[in-house]
């Protein structure tokens, strides 16, 4: 297994826009997450991308899958890794003013979560108020993460930020300092070799043409 095999993967699914892209104009930007699982033969890559999408009309939880073991599917992500977490979404968007808070409790996933917030706040601003208390119910269960690579495979590394590169810049997986760099450490198992030198920058905030479409 060489690195850049892994890279040349990622970059392939960069060029059908399949890789994670934080800044996507459908979604607003909420929370992300990403996992590396290896053994001395295969390895995956899970990037999760939690948004706000008012076309879907819910926070959905978006599982980009890599590796060369997949159980299903293609490199990328396909029907089956959309994961819509709000249950209530009717009774928390004003039907008359779309992407407006209607008021209320914000029911995740049946966990009933109370938010400070008023009636006709921006909707996105509201289910940002979610993270980080209550990031471990938007992000994947171990069901929704093993349903595409070996349910025995060791996970090695999991980030909750990272510096995720820009792809409207044209920077491709493979020229990110992250990428390569964990690439490695899916090659190698050596996790020394995730030494970043780039301060992160997956947080919401930085990413704000996210939802703008």
């Amino acid at each position: 297994m060489r690195s850049a095999e892994v890279l040349e993967q990622l970059d392939a699914a960069a060029e059908e826009f399949l890789f994670p892209d934080l800044g996507h104009g459908y979604y607003y930007a909420v929370d992300a997450r990403l996992h590396g699982y290896r053994d001395a033969g295969q390895w995956a890559l899970i990037v999760e991308t939690v948004g706000y999408s008012p076309r879907a009309g819910n926070l959905i939880d978006v599982l980009h899958v890599f590796g060369d073991c997949l159980t299903s599917g293609e490199p990328g992500y396909g029907n089956g890794d959309f994961h819509e977490r709000v249950d209530n979404w009717n009774q928390i968007e004003d039907p008359d003013e779309p992407e407006t808070y209607r008021g209320g409790p914000v029911v995740v996933r049946g966990r009933t979560i109370a938010v400070a917030a008023e009636p006709g706040e921006d909707l996105v601003n509201v289910l940002r108020q979610l993270v980080p208390r209550h990031r471990e119910v938007l992000l994947a269960d171990e069901g929704e993460l093993r349903r595409r690579i070996p349910v025995d495979l060791p996970e090695v590394l999991r980030l909750d930020q990272w510096n995720h590169p820009d792809l409207v810049s044209g920077l491709r997986p493979s020229e990110s300092e992250t990428f390569h760099q964990i690439a490695d450490v899916l090659a190698t198992g050596d996790l020394s070799r995730y030494a970043p030198s780039l301060p992160p920058n997956t947080h919401w905030s930085n990413w704000p043409e996210s939802g703008s479409l």
